[in-house]
Order: C-alpha cells, then sequence, then structure tokens
C-alpha cells in the first residue's frame, strides 16, 4: 500500500471511530456526530493557519480527540486532583486509540510515532507537532466553542473569563496569537472587547 492510500485509509478510520460519538451537535440544518465535527474543525482550520504541514501533523491534528466520549470527566474525582487525572489519561487514550488506528491503516511507524507524541500532547515546548496541535486547538476553541463555553456558565464574571481567555492564550505560540488576531479567525462578537482585553498585556 502507499503512502497516499494509507494515509486516506487512517483519515477514514479517524472519522469512523469519531463517527460513533452518541452525542450530536447541529450546524447548518445537519446532525453531526460531535468528535466527528471537532475532527472537521481541527483540519479546516489547519488548512487555513499551515496548509503546509505534512502527514504526521495533519494525522494528529484529526485525530485530537479520537473517540474523547469513552474517557468522560465523570469516572475521576470531581476536584483538581482528578481533573489532572482525567486529562492524564485522556492524552494517553487519544495517543493509544489514534496508533492503533494508523497500524491498521498501514502508515510508517516513524509517523505513528510523531502521532502518537502529538496527540498524548507531549513535549510541548521542544516538539512543533505537540506545539502545532495545541495551536490549532486553541484557534478552534476561541472560533467555534468560547461564546458556547461563555453561554454555559453565566455565573462566571469578567475577572473569571479574562483567566480563562488568557489560559488558551497561553497554550498557543506567537503565531497563533497574531493568526487569531489577523482576521483569518472568525472570533465571538459578543467576546471581542473581553479578548482583546484579555491579550492586551
Amino acid at each position: 500500500m502507499g503512502q497516499q492510500q494509507a494515509y486516506d485509509k487512517a483519515i477514514a478510520l479517524i472519522d469512523a471511530a469519531n463517527g460513533e460519538d452518541p452525542n450530536e451537535e447541529v450546524v447548518d440544518a445537519k446532525r453531526w456526530p460531535k468528535e466527528h465535527l471537532y475532527a472537521h474543525r481541527m483540519s479546516e482550520m489547519l488548512q487555513r493557519y499551515a496548509a503546509d504541514a505534512d502527514e504526521a501533523v495533519r494525522l494528529a491534528i484529526r485525530a485530537q480527540h479520537i473517540q474523547r466520549w469513552k474517557s468522560p470527566r465523570s469516572d475521576y474525582p470531581m476536584n483538581r486532583k482528578g481533573y489532572h487525572q482525567w486529562r492524564t489519561g485522556l492524552y494517553k487514550f487519544h495517543a493509544d486509540t489514534a496508533a492503533l488506528l494508523l497500524q491498521q491503516a498501514g502508515v510508517a511507524a516513524d509517523t505513528i510515532e510523531r502521532v502518537k507524541l502529538a496527540v498524548g500532547k507531549r513535549a510541548l515546548k521542544s516538539n512543533p507537532d505537540t506545539r502545532m496541535v495545541e495551536d490549532v486547538a486553541g484557534l478552534v476553541f476561541i472560533e467555534h466553542y468560547m461564546q458556547a463555553f461563555v453561554d454555559k456558565h453565566p455565573e462566571y464574571d469578567e475577572a473569571k473569563w479574562i483567566d480563562i481567555i488568557r489560559k488558551t492564550w497561553r497554550k498557543m505560540s506567537p503565531q497563533a496569537h497574531a493568526f487569531s488576531l489577523s482576521g483569518d479567525v472568525t472570533l465571538p462578537e459578543p467576546l471581542i472587547p473581553l479578548i482583546q482585553k484579555a491579550v492586551a498585556e
């Protein structure tokens, strides 16, 4: 099997796996399995942000949330320690699940290893693949999910939201910062003053 065939098969397997998500979102009157939609949004943002990204990065971006619903937050204690345990377990679950599908697709071993490291959020400061996944995830959150997150938490005051925005911002590179404010990312209209205030420092 050629490299392109293996890549195409891997994308199809990732999409099929995320297509099993029982949670749905409706966009433009079309129903999407939630994580399948997220994966498509990640790939679409990567195309805008770094169109020349190689195969390993494109696969890692597509698999970033692979079958996330199978590792729910409720499986862990509802405190700070439980949250960190969940995140650590989640990264390993995503990395292992992605690697298994890529092996089934016949993707090269060195590419699979790069995808595992990036999806597992390993070596953020030194691994450019992990850095790219974090950048694209931050951009997708800002464009597609930040407004819904705000709407879900009316109890949060401005100081809390500025803190949340700054935490998202700190995970992103200077290149992603510039891109998010360049007009290439659709910022949620009601939050633009808050975003500008949060990132002004």
